[in-house]
């Protein structure tokens, strides 16, 4: 029986593992699409935290934050930072940068 509930362990770390693989390609997609919109130069992307939400409207799911740096002027680098909910862009803040 002990065999049972250590396959379902790795069940879940395996999908788990695969779920944040998905989530960081459609933020890098996202990312891409809004710096390319605006004419900045994309430099990285890293993820900061995901964690797990429950609200009325949405139920369960999955918040994701990512730190991405950019340049206006590709001389210079700030950072900014993008928020998803499951596979779908909550938001983008960056701060002021020279063009």
């Amino acid at each position: 029986m002990e065999n049972i509930y250590l396959l379902l362990i790795v069940c879940l770390f395996l999908w788990y593992f695969i779920y944040l693989r998905k989530v960081s390609e459609f933020a890098l997609r996202h990312i891409k699409q809004y710096c390319e919109k605006d004419a900045l130069q994309f430099i990285s992307l890293s993820r900061r935290s995901s964690k797990l939400r429950f609200t009325k409207a949405l139920g369960p799911h999955w918040i994701s934050t990512f730190d991405f740096e950019f340049s206006g002027d590709r001389e210079s680098s700030y950072q900014g930072q993008a928020t998803l909910c499951g596979y779908k862009l909550d938001s983008i803040h960056v701060p002021m940068y020279k063009i």
